[in-house]
């Protein structure tokens, strides 16, 4: 990840800010300053080992005193996450004083002094120190220590499951049923809202059963409604998707506590659970009131609010001859809330229709819509990503942090078989065959849109022939604002450099790659680039050379490029470069069509002063011959 530039890292690792790594030696400051220079964290020493190793000016280091648990409990609540370079047994002892709960406590760290393991310590699951502490041990060449039972079975983490989509947890026993799953026993799944698109992406043997039929030890449930604790005979944990958009209308003035009865009361009447609020919506002219605003902060919602005339289009059960000739609308509640599940869940219908309480003079009006699909909340991401040439060592770490980090990934099937290693256990891996790459755009901007963060997967380099330009062409035509969703593109080692790498250094002077697929280019077009090329005496990669049904455009590309070059040009001929079946033909201009060519193979012809050393085809970079 080292090169990227900070903006980048820090939408990519942004789960993980602020963070802040602890040093006590020299040598664990040699190991932590990249990682927090990676990371955009700080590094925390003592003033006086700052002073000894003359840091004190560096703008990523920050000291302390005299006390290291002062230092760490200061900044213990707002930080996300901590890498300590110290004794696991020292950081237990100084951490241990400030725990709280796995939903709040930050994601700890502890990195060995010789940098050869890193162990995630503490928020494993939901603070994502498992994940921070794969990306630790990418840059250090270190071998990550994760002890949680779901990673050692490979299984997905039940309560991580329904982050990437916003849900919310509510109350239950979240360690029994994770507990069952570790102990690979059955827990039922019983989903009554929200997309069930993480069924089908299952890790196997992942323990969870949907059939009512089988014996289970817990059940995970996934539901909009309020559930009853006491009639389970078994440990349940529920995820709430955020579902149901709350419409108000209010007396100018109504405060908090009233509107914060009347939501709860119609909530509770209708067995809803508060957590599977969306947000609330309103007229424009509430979109100052004080009360709504006070509710929306106390219960993280967002509030949103639509001008008269839009909401007076909405078909409502419940119309009112007062309200219209007061703002302007027949409907505020109803309305409102229809109009908001439309806008952000995909359509919806009334489930509750308005219900009015009136305290003294003051009252409140509340309607509930439910979403078709729910509300994530997060502004989604695309990440373009190329993997380079098939080999998992030749992925720089900011693409492989980002096939980590992705909710969901997209791409030709072998492209996801290649990288299957670097997967995590219930990611969302969709597959499209090579003819289908505008619907993987399509499909990849539709989840981004709705809040999920993708990355579309390329071989080699993803701006080389691969979806980069296709992603950003997709999104102009929806008139992209260049915002929302965030487009991000990950380099990797095309296809062209990394022949070259395997067969010397043909590539030191000018050079060019053409595709010989007419698929998307005339062949005409095709013809005149190998002769301009040829013409011009470039070093030519060529890329898709034959296929079973197009045989003679390689053909025509040797014919053209011996017009201009001599029979005994060296040309390398590199199948599945840096995969298992890869082969490598040392060969030249005249004779190489004698050995296979295919979709697979990149053809590298050299130009007049390339030439064949020890099997290894070396162009002269031309200005030293002259000095």
């Amino acid at each position: 990840m080292l090169g990227v530039d900070n903006d980048r890292r820090q939408k990519l690792l942004k789960t993980f800010h602020p963070l802040t790594a602890i040093a006590v030696t020299p040598q664990a400051v040699k190991l932590l300053l990249p990682v927090v220079e990676t990371l955009t964290g700080k590094l925390l020493l003592s003033k006086s080992l700052a002073e000894e190793l003359e840091l004190g000016k560096n703008s990523l280091v920050e000291t302390y005193g005299d006390s290291l648990a002062t230092a760490v409990a200061e900044r213990w609540n707002n930080h996300q996450a901590f890498i300590f370079g110290l004794a696991t047994g020292a950081v237990v002892r100084l951490i241990a004083p400030l725990l709280q709960s796995k939903q709040s406590d930050p994601a700890v760290l502890v990195v060995d002094a010789m940098g050869q393991s890193v162990i995630s310590l503490l928020s494993g699951h939901q603070g994502g120190g498992d994940r921070l502490a794969q990306i630790v041990a990418e840059q250090l060449q270190a071998k990550a220590i994760l002890t949680g039972g779901a990673n050692g079975l490979g299984q997905i983490a039940v309560d991580c499951l329904g982050i990437p989509f916003g849900w919310r947890k509510g109350k239950g026993d979240w360690t029994a049923v994770s507990s069952a799953l570790a102990a690979q026993k059955l827990v039922g799944v019983t989903q009554t809202a929200g997309l069930t698109l993480w069924q089908n992406h299952l890790p196997p043997g992942h323990g969870f059963t949907f059939s009512g039929t089988k014996e289970t030890t817990a059940t995970l449930l996934i539901t909009v409604q309020e559930s009853n604790l006491e009639k389970l005979n078994k440990p349940m944990a529920p995820w709430h998707p955020r579902l149901l958009w709350i419409g108000v209308g209010c007396v100018r003035g109504t405060d908090l506590a009233l509107l914060e009865r009347a939501l709860l009361e119609v909530l509770e009447r209708e067995n809803l659970s508060p957590l599977a609020i969306a947000g609330l919506a309103s007229v424009h002219l509430k979109a100052d009131e004080v009360g709504m605003q006070q509710f929306a902060q106390k219960y993280d919602l967002p509030f949103f609010t639509f001008p008269p005339e839009q909401l007076a289009a909405q078909a409502v059960p419940n119309p009112s001859e007062v309200v219209l000739q007061e703002v302007g609308t027949p409907s505020v509640a109803e309305a409102a809330a229809l109009t908001a599940a439309q806008m952000y869940s995909q359509g919806g219908k009334l489930i509750a229709e308005k219900v009015i309480v009136k305290q003294h003079n003051q009252a409140v009006t509340v309607a509930i819509a439910k979403g078709e699909r729910e509300y994530i909340g997060k502004p989604g991401q695309l990440w373009l990503v190329g993997t380079g040439p098939g080999e998992l060592s030749q992925i720089s770490p900011a693409a492989r942090t980002a096939i980590r980090e992705a909710d969901v990934l997209i791409g030709y099937g072998l492209y996801l078989d290649l990288i299957d290693p670097l997967r995590r256990p219930g990611q969302i891996c969709e597959t499209f065959p090579l003819t289908q790459e505008r619907q993987r755009c399509q499909r990849a901007i539709e989840l981004a849109q709705w809040g999920l963060t993708v990355a579309v997967l390329s071989s080699g380099d993803c701006g080389i022939y691969g979806m980069a330009g296709l992603v950003l062409e997709e999104l102009e035509k929806l008139n992209w604002d260049g915002q929302t969703p965030a487009v991000e593109v990950f380099p990797g080692i095309s296809a062209f450099q990394a022949a070259a790498a395997r067969v010397g250094a043909p590539l030191m002077h000018d050079f060019c790659a053409i595709s010989l697929s007419d698929l998307l280019t005339p062949k005409e077009k095709i013809l005149q680039r190998l002769t301009a090329a040829a013409q011009a005496d470039f070093v030519t990669a060529l890329y898709n050379p034959k296929s079973q049904k197009r045989t003679e455009l390689i053909e025509q590309a040797q014919a053209i490029f011996l017009q201009w070059r001599s029979p005994t040009t060296p040309v390398a001929l590199v199948r599945s470069v840096y995969r298992q079946d890869e082969t490598i033909v040392r060969t030249t201009l005249a004779a190489m069509l004698n050995f296979p060519i295919d979709m697979l193979t990149v053809v590298l012809i050299g130009n007049s002063n390339t030439y064949n050393y020890q099997d290894y085809l070396i162009t002269p970079r031309g200005y030293y011959a002259n000095a």
